[in-house]
């Protein structure tokens, strides 16, 4: 019989000018990005939390402080391959992952397909595991007004 673990994973992050977008692994055109200590990838930050969670080890925070040097301007692509790494050594493989990102603009449906295979590899899964989708807030809430990005993320795991 095998051993299923799901976890989901949230984060959010301010936008300011100035900034790279980085959204699944890939930089996205945009004259704002997020305010973070990493490269700010709110979507890995997410992916990570939910990986993390399904084998309750905690969340991005404990393993990658933002008050570390170590993790300052980091690109979370190493975020992500880190906590694969941790999966692995539990003896975890991901069966899927399904991930929402909440932006306002700008529009994501273009870049869908290369965060899929960039996020893919990194987890060492099919593209067809990897659901990445993309919506507006209708411009309500803070998301709606362009003053952030929030991502959710669900993952199923098997030993």
């Amino acid at each position: 019989m095998e051993n299923f673990r799901i976890g989901n994973g949230y984060d959010v992050h301010a936008l300011a000018p100035g900034l790279p977008l980085m959204l699944g692994g890939i930089e996205i055109e945009s004259p704002v990005g997020c305010v973070a200590h990493s490269d700010g990838d709110v979507a890995i930050h997410a992916l990570c939390d939910a990986l993390l969670g399904a084998l309750a080890l905690g969340d991005i925070g404990k393993h990658f402080p933002d008050n570390s040097d170590e993790f300052r301007g980091i690109d979370s692509k190493i975020l992500l391959a880190r906590t694969m790494e941790l999966i692995k050594a539990e003896g975890y493989k991901v069966g899927n992952a399904d991930i929402t990102i909440a932006l306002q603009a700008p529009k994501l449906a273009r870049h869908i397909v290369r965060m899929r295979e960039t996020l893919a590899g990194i987890m060492g899964v099919s593209v067809s595991d990897v659901s990445v989708k993309a919506t507006t807030t209708e411009r309500l809430g803070f998301v709606g007004r362009g003053e952030g990005c929030e991502v959710y993320a669900s993952v199923l795991l098997y030993k």
